[in-house]
């Protein structure tokens, strides 16, 4: 074959590839949503929680929906991290997450999805029983990671 009958034949098929295979539904969608997000947000901060130690929010709010910012055991008041075990961790944590939620004019029974990162999944056990109290018959969609390392070397961090 020459190679401008190969060259014409590869593009014949590179033009009938792309036209036997229209654009996803999915991708039309996902630019719609995008597109949307440049509608304003309002930042959400309390100095019920620890202030942000990076370049980042406690938590926004846009189209009626909360985005949290990950969550870790420190002290609001003194910005250090609670003495204690993972369990103490834990309930730092979520008495942050808290403080957030209200400043957000929520609670914990409207939460959609959680993400929970820890240094040891051996800890998982004690992190779910707090988990457990503090939604209480909320069970929102959740993942939990086992991670080499979380900010200043905590135990937990939850958003």
């Amino acid at each position: 074959m020459s190679f401008s009958k190969f060259r014409s034949t590869a593009r014949l098929i590179s033009s009938l590839h792309i036209a036997s295979r229209p654009a996803p539904v999915i991708a039309r969608r996902t630019f719609t949503a995008t597109r949307a997000m440049s509608s304003p947000y309002t930042v959400v901060s309390t100095d019920a929680a620890p202030a942000a130690i990076g370049p980042y929010v406690q938590a926004v709010k846009h189209n009626g929906l909360i985005y949290a910012s990950g969550s870790i055991p420190l002290d609001p008041k003194t910005m250090e991290i609670v003495s204690g075990g993972v369990e103490e961790q834990t309930k730092q944590v979520f008495k942050n997450i808290s403080a957030v939620l209200a400043a957000s004019n929520s609670s914990p029974s409207h939460v959609l999805k959680v993400g929970i990162f820890i240094k040891d999944m051996n800890d998982f056990a004690a992190i779910n029983k707090i988990y457990a109290e503090f939604f209480g018959e909320t069970k929102p969609a959740r993942s939990c990671v086992e991670v080499a390392r979380l900010p200043k070397d905590v135990l937990v961090e939850i958003e």
